[in-house]
C-alpha cells in the first residue's frame, strides 16, 4: 500500500501534456491581429483568453500551491487589464512555463500529497481552503473550459482550431 502513496502522479494525469501541445500548436502562428477575434464584442478575445489560462495558472501555481517561482509572478498578471497583447509565440511561451512547473509539481507529489490543504485569503480578505486535489481538477477544467472557447472562435472564424 505504501507504494501507491508514494508514487509520482505524472502518469495519473497524463493526457494532459497532449491537450496543453494542442493548445500551443493552435496560438503558435497566429499573428496579433487573429489573436484578436471574438466571438462578440462582448466576450473576450482569443489573445486574451489565452493571457487568462496562462495568469490562472500562474497565480494558483504560486500563491495556492507556494511554488515561488520568479517568473510567475510575472505571468500571473498577464491577464490585468493594463497589460499588453502578446504575440502567439509569447503565449506559448508562458504556457510552456506554466507547464513546465506544472509537469515538475506532478513528478514531485504523491497520491498523499494530493490530499494536503491549503490555505489562501480572496479578494475580499476571507480564508480559503482547497486541496491540492481540488486545485489540480480546476487547473484542468480551466484549460478545458477556455481553450475550448479558443478553439470556438477560432473555428468560426475560419481559422484551424485546437485538433483533438
Amino acid at each position: 500500500m505504501k507504494e501507491q502513496t508514494t508514487r509520482s502522479l505524472a502518469a495519473f494525469y497524463q493526457g494532459w501534456d497532449a491537450y496543453q501541445k494542442h493548445l500551443m500548436n493552435a496560438l503558435a502562428p497566429l499573428t496579433l491581429e487573429q489573436l484578436n477575434i471574438q466571438a462578440s464584442q462582448n466576450l473576450r478575445s482569443v489573445g486574451t483568453i489565452a493571457r487568462h489560462i496562462i495568469g490562472a495558472r500562474a497565480r494558483w501555481l504560486y500563491y495556492v500551491l507556494k511554488e515561488e517561482h520568479a517568473e510567475l509572478l510575472a505571468l500571473g498578471i498577464w491577464d490585468d487589464a493594463d497589460q499588453p497583447a502578446r504575440s502567439g509565440q509569447e503565449l506559448v511561451q508562458g504556457l510552456e512555463t506554466t507547464w513546465r512547473i506544472l509537469q515538475d509539481c506532478l513528478q514531485r507529489w504523491t497520491i498523499a500529497d494530493m490530499e494536503d490543504l491549503l490555505h489562501d485569503v480572496d479578494d475580499d480578505g476571507q480564508e480559503e481552503t482547497f486541496t491540492r486535489q481540488w486545485v489540480i481538477w480546476h487547473l484542468i477544467e480551466h484549460d478545458l473550459h477556455h481553450g475550448g472557447e479558443i478553439s470556438f472562435v477560432l473555428g468560426m472564424h475560419g481559422l484551424t482550431a485546437i485538433d483533438l
